[in-house]
């Protein structure tokens, strides 16, 4: 089935149009928690801890994909608004070009560093050997993840999200799969995650460029010979860079995060905020998801000049990522101690840690799906610039201001506390962007 991006979008319309994306998000974000919750329990929290030490580094490559799709479809959906199929279908096939390219060069080059990556993020020496071999074994996958990455936004520009939906399950199981069978089955912890891990990545990058190449794609983009013209890869990665920014600025937190942790707390800190952070990406997937599917809408209806469904989609997406956010940050205060015992149960004390450390953390959730949807209208509306000054904002600045100032005036509390104490700074500075920068979208017309 596929879903249009014109016409006008009630409550119900949106809704619909987002699960899919919303599905695919959540299903890649659970499969990539499946390697820390067999390693946790079948390889112990050494293992465990290296893989949440390393984990940033490679989603900061493989976010190059989410820059090159969310910018890329945006741009495509804007120029399928202005009436012009065909040249949305060069500039797709330009952007999976590039993002199959930018996956492998960079998978290589971080395979050949990861010893001194792994020494720069801190790691000490009962955990180096594992960190090094977790990158390595993981930049087997780089080029498909980079595409799996970029293909999400793309399946909403292709007007096939369900498709987007059952591509992640197919590399969601194959992942579990291999997790299942390498390292609880036949005991190859770091190296078992790591594989399975890039084995689900190929599936889910690799096999929608057959698919998009073929003739039983039914979307309305397909992959065509042509050449890359770069001024189409410098747009799209401009509009596409408030979501590099933001997933960059949010490793380079999280490596902060880590660092401060093993500074006060040692490696049982680095695996509290691994099991958090879990969680956050599960709570986080649902915003994701929901900013891939409304983007493409958004820049389909700034290219068509629908200021009046523009103004429409801003209203009810902010009230339903308000009560998303409501309902998440309540989910997290009730199942707070289950969730901490499913992945580090096993150690009482390194249990409580993990349970206060959600509980606080996980209270940025009232808030932060508005401040990352403000990212998400900007990079729809093909202003880039704007988009990437509230991402980079919001994480570099702020959250890194927070992390490294609230520990030394309230202690260990206040590393949990500093993505709340952000997300409000980053509110008020959501609200004057968009008053500054998107009027037509709050003042009606007279």
């Amino acid at each position: 089935m596929n879903i249009e991006l014109s016409g006008h979008y009630c409550y119900s319309r949106i809704v619909r149009s987002v699960l899919p994306s919303i599905g695919m998000v959540l299903v890649t974000s659970i499969y990539s928690i499946v390697d820390g919750f067999f390693v946790a329990n079948y390889a112990g929290k050494t293992g465990f801890a290296a893989i949440n030490l390393t984990f940033p580094v490679i989603m900061m490559i493989g976010s190059l994909g989410l820059m090159i799709g969310t910018g890329g479809g945006a741009l495509v959906s804007k120029i399928k608004g202005e009436g012009y199929p065909e040249k949305a279908n060069r500039v797709f096939t330009m952007l999976v070009q590039f993002g199959l390219a930018l996956g492998t060069v960079l998978g290589i080059v971080l395979a050949v560093a990861a010893p001194k990556v792994a020494q720069w993020l801190g790691a000490d020496a009962p955990m180096m050997d594992e960190c090094v071999l977790y990158i390595r074994l993981n930049m087997i996958g780089m080029p498909g993840f980079v595409l799996q990455c970029a293909f999400q936004s793309f399946y909403m520009a292709a007007e096939r999200p369900q498709l987007g939906t059952l591509m992640s399950v197919v590399a969601g199981v194959t992942n579990i799969v291999f997790d299942a069978v390498l390292v609880w089955g036949l005991g190859m912890g770091v190296t078992g995650a790591a594989l399975a891990t890039a084995a689900g990545c190929l599936v889910g990058g690799l096999f929608p460029v057959f698919y998009f190449s073929s003739r039983r794609n039914k979307g309305t983009l397909r992959i065509i010979p042509t050449r890359i013209i770069w001024p189409y890869i410098g747009k799209a990665c401009t509009n596409g860079l408030s979501e590099y920014v933001g997933n960059i600025a949010m490793n380079i937190v999280t490596i902060c995060y880590n660092l401060q942790l093993m500074r006060h707390l040692g490696e049982d800190g680095v695996s509290a905020y691994g099991v958090v952070m879990y969680i956050a990406f599960i709570f986080a997937a649902v915003f994701i998801g929901y900013n891939i599917g409304i983007t493409p809408i958004i820049g389909y209806h700034y290219g068509a000049g629908n200021v009046q469904e523009q103004r429409s989609l801003l209203r009810k997406s902010l009230t339903i990522i308000g009560g998303l956010g409501v309902l998440m940050t309540l989910s997290a205060e009730l199942f707070a101690s289950p969730l901490a015992r499913l992945f580090v149960g096993y150690d009482e004390a390194l249990t409580n840690l993990t349970i206060r450390a959600m509980r606080l953390y996980l209270l940025a959730f009232l808030i932060c799906g508005w401040n990352m949807f403000v990212s998400a209208l900007f990079t729809g509306l093909n202003n880039g610039l704007v988009s990437a000054i509230a991402a980079f904002t919001r994480t570099l600045v702020f959250e890194l201001a927070c992390v490294w100032l609230l520990p030394a005036l309230v202690g260990i509390d206040g590393i949990w506390l500093s993505w709340g104490i952000a997300e409000v700074l980053s509110l008020v500075l959501a609200g004057f962007l968009v008053f500054r920068f998107a009027p037509q979208l709050i003042k009606k017309e007279s």
